[in-house]
């Protein structure tokens, strides 16, 4: 019989970074069979799981085995070991809470809480501990019956539950029972998350949330279908039902656990008062982490839902089994639900630099996601183009869009083929039949060539294409849905950007041999926003929650069946698509701007925000068409500048790939700076107004705040923190003794055009570190900042908007 392959352990720079080396888990030849990271103090890594019970406020203690070579005897963790060199550290949780007490749970029990570095010297200075310890919480209803356990002789002598405080106290005294740990130090956050949890704070908690939701205003868009044809209006039906699909994927795509607290939270809304509010603001972010707050979870894991497995342990009579919370983790993942939780880039560049071209290709593709094979009960694994693969050795694989959300796709499909039998509009009934078959296939080429040659009164984008839900890498498409009204007049009074894209390429402020010759028009279409789904975020609010809702929003009327609210900030006013950089390259872009969001925007937000921080003399300077002209001139800076680009090395790459995480905030950024300055130029060469040569800076300074409001973790408030801080630095941008701004208009122009120069050739140059350090210096939260933001929250201006979609809601009530 073969001998079991040797455990070993990865060994750890002294902050906490693989070195490449692995050591054996087990040393025969070591007195007390110990291990060679312990005797030659390596640094390693390890897991802590802690099991909590709800009802009695109780953590499990296991007593470790007398041949323990550590602290032999003692009470310690309810479970814990080694991470071995390859797996992961949530499957190491699992392993070790299943081997030592025979429990076996999902991953979803599994809260990582903090990372605590142990560093000792014990038996007589013969055992080094150096260890990064995930910390797991696994929290229960109740205490599982001690009977349940199945102990690992070789590991656990005994289990017993102890109250925390009574835990704590006993580490505190040092008592000798109990393996030592420094409550007063880092493993003391295990004992104040559990008591900030669980102690009763519900009065504060619930006048938290209620601020957290007055922050938006509600605002109605019910825009006229006068101009759509029957069977237009009869296709807007399923295309409706279609996006409420596509939003489901989207909850989905945020957290691997999303959809199940969202019915938990749902179903428990009208237990009481502070369940109502938790469910609304819930509905708000569809995440419990708050976008307007830098992804600051707003629950905890004490608010989640509850699972029960009845075969997760030994049966015991007259109990049916572990009833646990699916937890969240404190901070938002970053890379959201498109890679496993614990997988960190330096795991997926190792991996990644082991696969072929294709394979990378796909790997950071827009329409796939990454699995472990740890986390699969089958051994057969589905390849990108659809054949079958047996298991690698590698832990990680590639899952196309279409394999991993192919029900749900199924039925946007359906629902869009329905509605393409239905449009009497031929570009219309193409764009739905090529989207159909893209949600299917993977392929969103042709659908996105039939999206960008729409010419409908009904517009409609609908699919994966923002990637600012993938905080690793910005990799990762999220699904959403825009459903408008074509406004044609509006359409035709912005055709003249998209006619001077390639001028202004060709004056942009960098380096020419960075430019393209082969810039095309940018198509604009301006539509009045009918209902959107997914990352930009509708919320379905149910009819017995409506009442609530509008009396959050102050509203009085609720005459529909399901109350439709677009909430989840910060509003898009326009997006500019493909982000295919074939596409972008072949064809240029196609922009689409929400006129009505835009003048919600400015009604109810920018205009009081200017004048609670513009200085009297510069207020009329700001107006709806400066603001709304940048809008559109932003959009088209989106499809000029660096996007493939050539690495000092010679290799082709695109702009994406090299900046990876910082790409979505550096250009955003590059968008609005380059769009000012574009709107210079057009001025200059009398294309646009001299009007707007000063209104479009003092506008845009009230802009500034505006975003930043969003928080500096969201793409565009710390693109925006950046431009504002790069413009004050120079002095286009002056902070008075009042606490008011104004615009220098002797020093903007030159500033402006200094900051489009710098993010331009950082791109152009596909320079991370730049990027990074351009962000670091700049994007932060500065003094004259905090004295914007602490005027306008003193005047309680809206930080964005919450739409109800009223006619789309009439429309599916009578579907």
């Amino acid at each position: 019989m073969a001998a079991a392959p040797e455990e070993r352990l990865d060994v750890l720079t002294a902050a906490g970074e693989k070195t490449g080396v692995s050591k054996a888990r087990h040393a025969p030849h070591l007195a007390l069979a110990g291990s060679e990271v312990h005797r030659d103090g390596d640094y390693h890594r390890a897991v802590h799981v802690w099991i909590y019970s709800e009802s009695t406020g109780e953590l499990l203690l296991q007593r470790r085995a007398d041949c323990k070579d550590s602290w032999p005897g003692q009470w310690d963790i309810s479970s814990a070991g080694h991470i071995s060199a390859g797996d992961s550290s949530l499957f190491s949780a699992q392993r070790e809470l299943e081997e030592e007490l025979g429990i076996k749970l999902p991953v979803n029990a599994f809260e990582l809480i903090f990372v605590f570095l142990q560093e000792c010297v014990i038996n007589n200075g013969t055992y080094t501990n150096n260890e990064y310890n995930d910390v797991y919480l696994v929290t229960t209803l109740t205490p599982i019956p001690l009977e349940a356990f199945a102990l690992q002789e070789s590991e656990v002598s005994a289990v017993r539950y102890m109250r925390c405080d009574e835990y704590k106290n006993c580490l505190a005294k040092g008592s000798e029972e109990y393996v030592p740990y420094d409550v007063n130090g880092q493993y003391g956050q295990l004992f104040s998350i559990i008591e900030e949890r669980y102690k009763d704070n519900t009065e504060s908690r619930s006048l938290t949330l209620q601020k957290q939701i007055n922050r938006y205003a509600p605002i109605h868009l019910e825009p006229d279908l006068s101009s759509l044809s029957e069977g237009d209006i009869e296709a807007l039906g399923y295309i409706l039902k279609a996006s409420i699909v596509i939003d489901d994927i989207f909850y989905e795509q945020v957290w691997n656990s999303n959809r199940m607290l969202r019915d938990w939270l749902k179903g428990h809304s009208e237990s009481s008062s502070f369940d109502k509010l938790k469910w609304t603001y819930y509905s708000i972010n569809k995440s419990p982490w708050s976008c307007l707050d830098e992804n600051k979870a707003f629950l905890s894991t004490a608010d989640s839902a509850v699972e029960l497995l009845t075969d997760a342990t030994k049966p015991v009579s007259g109990w049916k089994g572990v009833e646990y919370r699916a937890a969240f983790p404190l901070d938002k993942p970053p890379g959201a639900n498109f890679y496993p939780p614990d997988m960190d880039k330096m795991e997926f560049e190792l991996w990644k630099s082991r696969l072929t071209d294709k394979e990378q290709k796909d790997a950071t593709g827009f329409f796939t996601v990454i699995r472990r094979h740890d986390s699969l009960s089958s051994s057969l694994l589905t390849h990108v183009d659809g054949s079958d693969q047996t298991k690698t050795s590698d832990d990680l694989f590639i899952v196309p869009y279409s394999k991993e959300y192919r029900p749900s796709l199924e039925k946007a499909a359906e629902l869009l083929e329905k509605a393409s039998a239905c449009s009497d509009s031929p570009s219309l009934r193409h764009l739905l039949s090529t989207k159909a078959n893209a949600f299917l296939s993977n392929d969103y080429y042709e659908s996105d060539i039939a999206w960008m040659e729409l010419d409908s009164n009904l517009d409609l984008t609908i699919g994966p294409y923002e990637t600012y839900e993938d905080g690793l890498f910005s990799y990762k498409a999220t699904f959403e849905a825009f459903v408008g009204i074509r406004d044609s007049t509006a359409t035709s009074q912005v055709k003249l950007f998209g006619d001077q894209l390639q001028d202004l390429e060709r004056n942009l402020p960098m380096d020419n041999i960075f430019k393209s010759d082969s810039v095309s028009a940018a198509p604009i279409r301006v539509i009045n926003l009918l209902y959107n789904a997914g990352v930009c975020c509708c919320s379905e609010v149910d009819r017995e929650n409506q009442a609530f809702v509008f009396l959050l929003f102050g509203l009085r009327k609720v005459d529909s069946e399901c109350l439709l609210i677009d909430v989840k900030g910060p509003q898009t006013i326009a997006f500019n698509l493909p982000n295919d950089e074939r596409i972008v390259n072949e064809r240029g872009t196609s922009m689409v701007m929400l006129k009505n969001v835009s003048e919600a925007k400015f009604k109810h937000i920018l205009k009081p925000i200017a004048d609670a921080c513009i200085r009297e003399e510069q207020k009329g300077y700001v107006d709806f068409e400066p603001y709304y002209t940048h809008i559109v001139c932003h959009e088209c800076c989106h499809g000029i500048g660096p996007h493939s680009i050539t690495l000092p090395s010679g290799k082709k790459s695109t702009v994406r790939l090299e900046l990876q995480e910082l790409h979505s905030a550096l250009e955003e950024a590059k968008a609005d700076i380059v769009g000012l300055w574009a709107l210079n130029f057009l001025i200059k060469k009398g294309l646009l107004p001299k009007s707007l040569s000063q209104s479009m800076y003092v506008s845009f300074l009230a802009g500034c705040f505006r975003s930043i409001r969003f928080g500096l973790e969201e793409a565009h408030g710390k693109g925006q923190a950046l431009q504002f801080n790069w413009l004050y630095e120079k002095g286009a941008f002056v902070l008075h003794s009042d606490g008011k701004f104004s615009v220098d208009f002797t020093k903007v122009e030159d500033a402006v055009e200094s900051l489009s120069r710098e993010i331009l050739t950082i791109q152009a140059k596909g320079d991370k570190p730049s990027a990074q350090s351009l962000l670091q210096s700049h994007a932060t939260l500065t003094q004259p900042l905090r004295v914007a933001l602490e005027k306008i929250e003193h005047m309680q201006v809206p930080v964005d908007i919450a739409p109800i979609f009223g006619t789309a809601n009439k429309l599916l009530a009578n579907n």
